[in-house]
């Protein structure tokens, strides 16, 4: 049985940042991982990260206020504005360390951090490194971790968290490799497992990124909030729905529909195509539902993004990662051609709900990342928070816990906490392995893909969204029939994405139900049925927990502190 002070689920940037301020705080700090870190989805991350460094000339009055009112602005006010103004606050400092500690950002003439627009920003702040700001950002984290010493356990996969009267004592894991369950006693746990985008279907996040950390800490009892709000990502590539960074865009992209029109002049006449995400996105798929996108029978339509007049040296430099996923998976170069696109799933907005020092209902259990839901993104993201996120309260879980284990005095709890933990996860692997049921797990996954691409996605209706919420319930049914997963546990990459389809499932019920519940539209929850916001009623969270009957859902105010609610205009 393995033993520390702090136990981090997940190595992506967030779960790296954690770690390292844990360990510095002076715990003994394990990192527990299924995939080695820089394997992480933090590394497909292209655009950049958002700080008010105001190096931009055209951003020589930016400031952490500015970054904030933007911030909220782009969460249709839906944010906790103290939340916010604690990562806008703490941005520049995180970058300042991060280029000390060697990240390769680019540079603009001057030699200082260059910084690009981006989507609902008043300035350009968006610091990069290319269109490979996530990659470079991890592998910088990962290199403070070796320096530090933080034990890695790579290839395991938490299946279960161990709580006992409200109090989070530890892990059930599984070592893949080997195929054994493993038990981690940890007197704090940082969950920073990332996003849930495999839900969907047609998603920019890769295979990797499903519900099951989310649905660890709702099956623990830590509530999940505001579910129900999912980002589409305006620009991915027909077929594969690979990310096109919203740097194309922030370096003058153009988006244009089948009769060569730039259409954002119709919907965002002062920002075009630097409007926020979900007026981009929803702008996308108005053109192509109305018939001025290319058909396309296969990935339901689409629009080009076009950056031919960027040149061939600028593209090279600033966008070659775009170049490269062109040439590789649509055979084209978009130096010579525009890029085919539609708007994809790409976020999670909502998630295991915490507060601004990212500790859950769960003493002892905290959250950070995209699994985590503090709330700095309301009801929409600004691209380039997301890696600060990771940063800012990656930063916060590792000291909060540091600070909550050293406060504590003696384990209230025995060690059959343990080992009964144990012993209900030896039963349950085993059932899957060995039942006796018939039903595809497979055929399931696509059958919750196809329903959320379909039923709950950019534009949503309370028809559509209860037959998504009655598929559902009918998928979790016919889970408990599924197909045995076979024997042998060793790199049982069946008995794996099994784990996390249920995750999948139960978490997809959270968010339908968020969905259907709201009735309004606001960010990325546009309904056709409801197309107003609508503050008197809807100005608050919805936290989902678990219980045997399924999702139970309750509501808290949004915290408004500076900034009130206005109508947003780009």
């Amino acid at each position: 049985m393995h033993k520390c002070n702090v136990l981090v689920v997940g190595g992506g940037l967030a779960g790296l940042q954690a770690a390292i301020d844990a360990k510095e705080a002076g715990m003994d700090v394990i990192v527990i991982s299924k995939l080695h870190p820089i394997r992480s989805h933090s590394g497909a991350a292209q655009g950049g990260v958002n700080a008010s460094l105001a190096n931009n000339p055209a951003g020589k009055d930016d400031n952490a206020e500015r970054h904030a009112f933007d911030t909220i602005k782009g969460s249709d006010y839906l944010a906790d504005q103290d939340a916010v103004e604690i990562m806008t606050a703490a941005a520049p400092g995180l970058i300042y360390q991060l280029e000390h500690w060697g990240c390769p950002f680019s540079r603009s003439e001057d030699g200082r951090i260059a910084q690009r627009p981006f989507g609902g920003a008043g300035f350009p702040r968006t610091c990069f490194g290319a269109d490979k700001t996530g990659h470079y950002i991890l592998q910088t984290l990962y290199e403070q971790v070796v320096k530090n010493n933080i034990q890695i356990l790579s290839e395991w996969m938490v299946v279960s968290l161990i709580v006992d009267e409200g109090v989070c004592h530890g892990v059930v894991a599984l070592d893949m490799q080997t195929g054994r369950l493993e038990t981690i006693e940890a007197q704090a746990i940082i969950m920073a497992t990332g996003g849930g985008g495999r839900m969907y279907g047609r998603s920019s996040n890769a295979f990797t990124s499903t519900g099951l950390g989310m649905a660890l800490a709702y099956w623990a009892g830590a509530p999940l909030k505001d579910m129900e709000f999912v980002q589409f990502h305006p620009t991915t590539i027909i077929g594969k729905n690979i990310l096109m960074t919203e740097g194309c865009r922030g370096e003058g992209g153009h988006l244009v529909n089948k009769n060569k029109e730039r259409f954002m002049q119709k919907y965002a006449p002062s920002k075009m195509e630097l409007a926020p995400r979900d007026i981009v996105s929803r702008s996308i798929q108005t053109e192509i539902n109305e018939g001025r996108g290319f058909s396309d029978p296969v990935s339901g339509g689409f629009v080009h993004l076009d950056i031919r007049h960027l040149g061939s040296a600028k593209i090279k430099e600033r966008l070659p990662g775009v170049r490269d996923i062109c040439l590789d998976f649509l055979g084209l170069d978009p130096i010579d051609e525009p890029i085919p696109i539609q708007p994809g799933q790409h976020y999670t907005m909502g998630g295991i709900d915490t507060n601004k020092d990212a500790a859950t209902e769960v003493k002892g259990l905290y959250a950070a990342g995209e699994c985590a839901c503090v709330s700095v993104h309301g009801a929409n993201r600004l691209g380039g928070n997301s890696l600060l996120e990771t940063l800012v309260f990656g930063r916060r879980a590792g000291q909060s816990a540091a600070k909550y284990v050293a406060g504590l005095s003696d384990r209230i709890f025995t060690k059959n906490t343990l080992a009964d933990a144990h012993k209900r996860q030896e039963f349950r692997l085993n059932k899957l392995c060995r039942q006796s049921g018939t039903k595809n797990p497979y055929q399931i996954r696509d059958e919750l893909n196809l329903t959320l691409d379909d039923k709950v996605g950019i534009y949503r209706t309370e028809a559509d969204m209860k037959k998504a919420l009655t598929k559902v319930k009918k998928l979790k049914q016919q889970f408990e029939k599924i197909k045995p997963a076979g024997t042998d546990t060793r790199l049982n990459y069946n008995l794996i994405w099994i784990l996390e389809l249920e995750g999948n499932l139960d978490v997809a019920e959270v968010l339908v139900k968020g969905a259907l519940a709201r009735q309004e539209s606001r960010g990325s929850h546009s309904r056709l049925d409801f197309t107003k916001r609508d503050d008197g009623n809807w100005l608050k969270h919805t936290i989902g927990k678990s219980s045997k009957e399924g999702a139970v859902l309750s509501y808290r105010p949004a915290k408004i502190t500076k900034y009130q609610p206005q109508e947003r205009k780009y």
